[in-house]
C-alpha cells in the first residue's frame, strides 16, 4: 500500500511539474521596463489623433505640482509633453477615447459618491457634467471600456459595507453616449468576499476582461485578471497574478530622473505592482503601473507586452470549456 501511495505521489508531483512549465511558457510574457517617475500612481494610456498619450491624475503630493491641489493632464509619449491642467480638484481619474473625443471621470475627494465627466476634442477645452450619483456609495478608481451594448464603467466600491462586503469591490454602470451612465443590477459584482480594487476593463469577443488588484498575506499585493460574459459570473486566469513586484521595478527607463529620485527608487520598499492600465499602439501593449509600499511611498513604471491586446488578454485564457 505504503509502494502504491509513493508511486501515486510521484506520479501527482510529475504531472504537477509539468502543467507548471507549460503554463510558464503559455503565460503572456510581459517585460518590465522600469521607473519613469516618483508619486504618480493611476495613469491610461490611450491613442488619440494617431499619437499614444499618457493620461494622469498628479496628486497635490506630487512635487513638480506647485499648485497644491490634485488635477488632470496628458503626456504625449513620445515627446513627454504635457496638456494644460484639467479639473482641478479631481482625483482618481480615467481616460477613454471614442471617434475623436477623450473622456475622462474622475471624483472629486477620495469616497465621494458621485463621478464627473470631462470631455474635450482637443485637450484643451474641456466639457463636464456628472457622470453618475448614488448616495452612499464610496467611489474611487474607475474604467470605461465599450461593451456589447453600449459603454460600461467598472467603479471601485470602498463604502457601504452592504455593497462592498469586503473592501473593496467593483460594482459596475452602463450608458449609450459616454456621459450618462445607470448603475447595473447588483448581482453584476467582483467581489465581495475579498479585497478587489484597481479595474482595467476591456471587452473582447464576448467577454469582459477585468484586470485589479489582489491583496496577498504580508501583506503584498499583485494584479490579476479575470473574465466574464455577463458581469455576474467570472473566470479566473490559470496564470494569475499576471505581474509581481521584483527588481524590475526600480530599473531606471527615464533618463531625466535626478539623482535624488534615482536614489529613492533603489532604496524604496517595493511590496506591489498595482494600479495596471494598458492600451494597443503599433501593434503592441503598453503597459503602465504602480509600484512602492502601498503606504504613501509609490513610483510609477512601464512595461511591454509584445504582441496586440486582444492576444495579451486572450493569452491569460487558454482553452477550456466556460463554468456554466
Amino acid at each position: 500500500m505504503l509502494l502504491h501511495v509513493t508511486i501515486f505521489g510521484i506520479v501527482v508531483m510529475t504531472l504537477a511539474a509539468s502543467t507548471s512549465a507549460v503554463a510558464a511558457e503559455s503565460k503572456p510574457v510581459i517585460t518590465k521596463l522600469g521607473a519613469i517617475d516618483c508619486d504618480m500612481v493611476e495613469t491610461t494610456p490611450v491613442v488619440f489623433n494617431g499619437k499614444l498619450y499618457r493620461f494622469e491624475y498628479v496628486r497635490d503630493n506630487y512635487k513638480p505640482n506647485t499648485t497644491g491641489k490634485p488635477y488632470f493632464r496628458f503626456v504625449d509619449v513620445a515627446t513627454g509633453d504635457t496638456t494644460p491642467p484639467f479639473a482641478e480638484g479631481f482625483c482618481l481619474g480615467s481616460a477613454y477615447v471614442e471617434e475623436g473625443t477623450v473622456y475622462v471621470y474622475g471624483i472629486k475627494g477620495w469616497g465621494t459618491s458621485s463621478i464627473a465627466v470631462f470631455w474635450s476634442t482637443d485637450m484643451k477645452t474641456w466639457k463636464t457634467q456628472t457622470a453618475l450619483a448614488v448616495e452612499g456609495w464610496g467611489i474611487y478608481n474607475t474604467s470605461v471600456c465599450k461593451g456589447s451594448d453600449g459603454y460600461v464603467l467598472a467603479i471601485e466600491l470602498g463604502e457601504p459595507p452592504a455593497e462592498v462586503g469586503v473592501r473593496f469591490t467593483m460594482r459596475f454602470a452602463s450608458s449609450k453616449d459616454l456621459l450618462n451612465w445607470t448603475p447595473t443590477k447588483p448581482e453584476c459584482v467582483y467581489s465581495k468576499d475579498r479585497y478587489t480594487a484597481c479595474p482595467a476593463l476591456r471587452y473582447l469577443d464576448g467577454y469582459y476582461y477585468m484586470v485589479y488588484l489582489e491583496a496577498y498575506p504580508g501583506p503584498e499585493y499583485a494584479p490579476h485578471i479575470v473574465r466574464s460574459k455577463d458581469l455576474i459570473t467570472w473566470t479566473s486566469s490559470p496564470f494569475n497574478p499576471i505581474m509581481k513586484h521584483d527588481d524590475q521595478d526600480k530599473r531606471i527607463a527615464n533618463p531625466k530622473l535626478t539623482p535624488e529620485q534615482r536614489k529613492r527608487i533603489q532604496s524604496a520598499k517595493n511590496i506591489n505592482n498595482s494600479d495596471v492600465d494598458f492600451c494597443e499602439f503599433q501593434g503592441k501593449t503598453y503597459i503602465y503601473y504602480s509600484w512602492g509600499d502601498q503606504q504613501g511611498n509609490e513610483f510609477f513604471a512601464e512595461a511591454r507586452f509584445d504582441g496586440s491586446q486582444a492576444a495579451f488578454l486572450k493569452g491569460f485564457f487558454p482553452e477550456s470549456p466556460e463554468p456554466k
